[in-house]
Formats: structure tokens, sequence, C-alpha cells
């Protein structure tokens, strides 16, 4: 099972770069671009939680479940 992280395309979607979510959901810059960069990267709830109240969205909205034919 992989969880992937959908913050840059709803980050987008509602007009945020990188710097400016950093700035509205109070994470610091570089957690946010490696996000951006990685989606597949761990992330704390409370970091999570933070980044879905910036964009307006539901928890669950930010994240992708996906099931490999292994697991």
């Amino acid at each position: 099972m992989k969880i992937r992280l959908k913050a840059r395309e709803l980050a987008e979607e509602k007009g945020f770069n990188q710097s400016s979510l950093s700035r509205k959901a109070n994470v610091d810059f570089k957690t946010i671009q490696r996000l951006f960069r990685d989606p597949y990267r761990d992330i704390s709830v409370s970091t999570l939680v933070k980044i879905a109240r910036a964009l307006k969205v539901d928890m669950h909205d930010l994240v992708e479940v996906t099931v490999e034919e292994d697991d």
C-alpha cells in the first residue's frame, strides 16, 4: 500500500505556490518543498492538518491510497 500526498495538486488548483502555502499553513518552507517534490514522503498528522486547513479541504482529500498487487 502506498500513501501519496496531493498537496501540490490541491495547492496549485487553489492558487498557492510553495512559499504562500508555507506561510498560510505555518509549515517550514523546506517541509513544503520536500512534500511537493516527493508526495510519498512521510508526514506528521499535525503537518497534514495544517496544510488541510490552509487549503480549506478535508484531510482525507489530501491523501490518496493505492494498493499494489503484491499487498
